[in-house]
């Protein structure tokens, strides 16, 4: 488990940017007023609003190891909440160890659960000690993908290919969800068990995945739409005409079973957060697929939200 605390604003900094849209903490920042009377009214505009917002300033943030979409919504709302005068914690974790830490007060938010089917045993075990704020993205999926050159058009093809591959599926964490559909659902009906199923990290998924396709070689990986891969490599999905890896999923914002008590005006925004896939594509692709920002995800989701004013303001109605 990894931690990360950016920065802490003194008190009355906090309180000022409370009532400051997104928008306009870039942009007054470096303006002087020369009318007296303009900036007396912007000054009580902001103590109202800053007097208006009842939260409780400390966020923590559950971030899932691996899962690329979660990752990049978490520093978004980690950038907008700062900006918003929060003081942000993030801990990154394996999914089980965040939904334990939610359902026990120990994270606020978590952006990443999947329903109906990929985290469904963990809302079944822990939704009584959570809070459901929203669906945020509404058409996530569970996939098998391989390179567009490969031999197996489908899941159905793959015990008879899987020569072709090495005979290695390469999956990802053993906690995720995906890990579980892929060996209780997958391997079975397709009768994949002569295959070795490599499990370790999402980083390594896709090392291998990018070490394979660069040799010109055959790649089977577990792995999941939306995710910047599909457009940093040459692969496509496997069809799975038994539907083993289901329907299309949505993607939900969790957090702890007090949180509307705790952060009312937090969970107003969250409740009307969404975002289109041309928008969480960019967001990705800024942070996992380009050499601008390296590995700072923050830096990546500040710049975002500057190219994209209206979308913070948005969110508070």
């Amino acid at each position: 488990m990894t931690r990360s605390t950016r920065r802490t604003f003194a008190a009355g900094s906090a309180v000022l940017a409370l009532g400051l849209t997104l928008a306009a903490c870039s942009t007054d920042s470096g303006d002087s007023t020369e009318d007296g009377a303009d900036e007396t009214t912007e000054e009580t505009t902001d103590a109202e609003a800053g007097a208006a917002n009842e939260d409780e300033m400390e966020v923590h943030i559950g971030i899932p190891s691996g899962w690329d979409e979660g990752i990049a919504v978490s520093h978004l709302w980690k950038s907008m909440l700062e900006d918003e005068g929060y003081t942000v914690e993030t801990t990154t974790a394996d999914i089980g160890v965040l939904f334990t830490g939610l359902a026990g007060g120990d994270f606020d938010l978590m952006f990443d659960g999947w329903l109906p089917l990929t985290h469904a045993s963990y809302w079944e075990e822990y939704g009584d000690d959570l809070t459901d704020l929203g669906v945020w993205y509404d058409n996530a999926k569970l996939t098998i993908a391989v390179n567009e050159d490969s031999p197996a058009q489908s899941l159905a093809d793959l015990a008879e290919m899987a020569d072709e591959y090495d005979n290695r599926l390469v999956g990802i964490e053993p906690g995720a969800g995906l890990t579980a559909t892929t060996q209780d659902a997958v391997i079975p009906t397709y009768g994949l068990e002569g295959m070795e199923y490599v499990t370790s990290s999402t980083p390594a998924m896709l090392a291998e995945l990018d070490s394979r396709t660069s040799a010109g070689e055959n790649v089977v990986v577990t792995l999941w739409r939306p995710h910047w891969a599909y457009d940093a490599y040459p692969i496509r999905d496997l069809e799975d005409p038994e539907g083993t890896l289901g329907e299309a999923e949505e993607i939900h914002t969790f957090g702890s079973g007090d949180i509307a008590e705790t952060h009312p005006t937090l969970v107003s925004w969250i409740e009307s957060f969404t975002l289109a896939d041309d928008q969480l594509f960019e967001i990705e692709n800024m942070m996992f697929n380009s050499d601008e920002f390296g590995e700072d995800y923050d830096a990546a989701a500040a710049a975002w939200l500057e190219a994209n004013p209206d979308f913070a303001e948005g969110l508070k109605g």
